[in-house]
């Protein structure tokens, strides 16, 4: 049988960096060091741009993130974001601000599969069952420090992180060629209908409102492990314009709810908010068996005087994008409104 361990007896928990809103600059300075925060957080593991540097002295040596530090969301208005982890591949010379927690495993736990743990179906569980609140969802110490990680002998621990390693690389070449073929439909849509920033082939231009049968906002009950209709969530829409079913939550809906937080076939779903980035990833629901959709997202439902597909794509042209990044009107979290002509 496989022993279980809380994670702060195998790992130690690295104490924030701390800094004044005046002291931190968007662009490196002399003297100045990077701190990593949440938006650095992604599917593929840490990512380095739209750093925040700090005077180096904010920054204590035990403070620096280390190779296989992990590195975790702790503080959202999201739920699909608290909880983020990944892995640190190498030192960074810099540290981690507020909205952010760092683990770093001891000699007695392999450091690949502690990672790994945090990427699972278990702890995104648990920790959306700790962290939500109100209006912020947050972790603290005490959960980190009191989730529960099986640990199977060391040799045992090396071969799980092996396999999970592998299955990350082949997740990584299916993006990436997924991002290609992203790139070649959009080349066939200007190919057909020209570039929307100029209209070459001078269509009639429209608001997408006029395209629409309706447009309405997701539902904004919390999501639970088990329910009657699957929930489709912001992370559930891909940028390259897909539907990944893969990690779902569930709610029950009453019968006077269903036919506003439902999709069917042929409804286009559109992300409105989260970084600007983000805002905007757009994709067509495919599936025969309806599902809710949380408020994240908008429900497009277009009339029958016009394709559905055509939606998608043009909101997936980098033009729409570009369009809707210069329409969100939060600073925190973007939010772009629908009505984009076309």
């Amino acid at each position: 049988m496989t022993a279980f361990s809380r994670v702060a007896e195998i790992a130690e928990q690295v104490r924030v960096v701390t800094y004044a809103k005046e002291d931190a600059s968007s662009s490196p300075r002399p003297g100045y060091l990077p701190v990593l925060r949440a938006g650095n957080i992604a599917d593929d593991g840490l990512v380095f741009d739209d750093l925040v540097f700090v005077p180096a002295e904010r920054i204590a040596a035990a403070q620096k993130i280390r190779q296989n530090d992990v590195l975790i969301a702790s503080s959202s208005g999201s739920l699909d974001v608290v909880g983020k982890a990944a892995r640190a591949r190498a030192d960074f010379e810099g540290g981690f601000g507020a909205f952010c927690k760092v683990l770093r495993p001891s000699p007695d736990v392999d450091p690949i599969y502690f990672a790994h743990f945090f990427r699972t179906p278990e702890y995104r569980k648990r920790v959306s069952a700790l962290a939500a609140g109100a209006n912020i969802n947050n972790l603290r110490n005490e959960h980190l420090n009191e989730l529960r990680i099986p640990l199977p002998p060391f040799p045992e621990q090396r071969r799980i992180a092996a396999i999970l390693d592998k299955a990350d690389a082949l997740r990584v070449k299916r993006r990436a060629a997924l991002t290609q073929l992203d790139t070649l439909t959009q080349s066939i849509f200007l190919d057909m209908f020209g570039d929307p920033a100029t209209n070459p082939k001078g269509w009639p231009v429209r608001t997408i409102g006029d395209l629409l049968e309706s447009a309405s906002y997701g539902t904004s009950e919390k999501s639970e492990a088990t329910g009657e209709f699957a929930v489709l969530r912001m992370n559930n829409i891909t940028r390259t314009g897909e539907i990944d079913l893969s990690e779902l939550k569930y709610m029950s809906l009453d019968e006077s709810e269903r036919d506003r937080y439902l999709v069917r076939n042929g409804d286009v779903l559109f992300n409105r908010t989260n970084s600007p980035e983000l805002v905007g990833k757009t994709a067509i629901f495919r599936e025969t068996k309806p599902m809710a959709y949380a408020g994240y997202l908008i429900r497009l439902r277009v009339n029958r005087e016009n394709d559905p597909e055509y939606l998608a794509c043009f909101l997936n042209t980098s033009y729409s994008k570009r369009v809707l990044r210069g329409m969100c009107k939060s600073i925190k979290i973007g939010r772009a409104s629908c009505r984009e002509r076309v």
